[in-house]
């Protein structure tokens, strides 16, 4: 029998905490609760789960700093729980890292089936093994790797979460080539992806403050249509 999927549930107010675990208890998952971020990062560790609800106002560590510190050394999904509704706060988990963003109050059915749904996004973007080959795209000054998940840039290793890098390596694939953002988020994240196209917004400022512009290559915009990887060479492409 498959082991359970765990799910660690960090919220400062335990009726919530407990409500939500028996949501997910019941859709066959295991749970744990934290009440603080402190907390949190210590069962992080020790608890090791496939996913993590995070409400963002906690006692002493707050939610964004726990979710910088669990991006800082794993690509494991964030599911941000918040009161806060507004752009800023929704862009902001984003930006370090969230994998979506609910608003409290919310339908207990649209979280069990947000959760699944970032389980299994996370479950088919996760790199098959290819000990026999590479797939990799390269320019001056650039590599993007897919088969190892890395990138060389002006010779030196970027840190970048795997959905920037999938978003950069499917870019740089095509050269010159227009994207929509609703192309871009269905081929990225999948049809199933609850957020909207400001989160293909996001992960291309992200990768501009990574990637800077290159005499030979830099992503471009396209007012009020979307992106294209814009080079003057010819890519070297591997996909052995």
């Amino acid at each position: 029998m498959a082991s359970k999927q765990k799910i660690l549930i960090v919220d400062d107010d335990n009726n919530i905490a407990e409500l939500i675990s028996l949501y997910l208890v019941k859709e066959c998952f295991d749970t744990t609760i934290a009440g603080d971020g402190e907390s949190a990062l210590e069962l992080f560790e020790s608890y090791e789960p496939d996913l993590i609800l995070l409400d963002l106002m906690l006692p002493g560590i707050d939610g964004y700093q726990v979710c910088r510190e669990i991006r800082s050394k794993s690509q494991t999904p964030v599911i941000m729980l918040s009161a806060k509704g507004e752009v800023f706060d929704k862009v902001l988990g984003l930006e370090l890292g969230a994998d979506d963003y609910m608003e409290k109050p919310f339908d207990s059915k649209e979280l069990v089936a947000r959760v699944k749904a970032v389980l299994r996004r996370t479950k088919q973007v996760a790199p098959a093994p290819e000990p026999a080959g590479e797939r990799s795209v390269s320019y001056p000054d650039l590599t993007v790797n897919l088969t190892n998940y890395s990138v060389v840039y002006n010779g030196e290793t970027i840190d970048m979460p795997p959905k920037e890098l999938e978003l950069l390596f499917f870019l740089a694939s095509s050269p010159n080539h227009v994207f929509t953002r609703e192309h871009l988020l269905d081929k990225i994240w999948g049809y199933e992806y609850a957020g909207g196209t400001r989160t293909v917004d996001v992960h291309i400022k992200r990768l501009r403050e990574k990637i800077k512009d290159h005499e030979m290559w830099k992503i471009s915009t396209i007012w009020s249509v979307g992106y294209k990887f814009e080079t003057k060479v010819a890519p070297v492409v591997k996909s052995e």
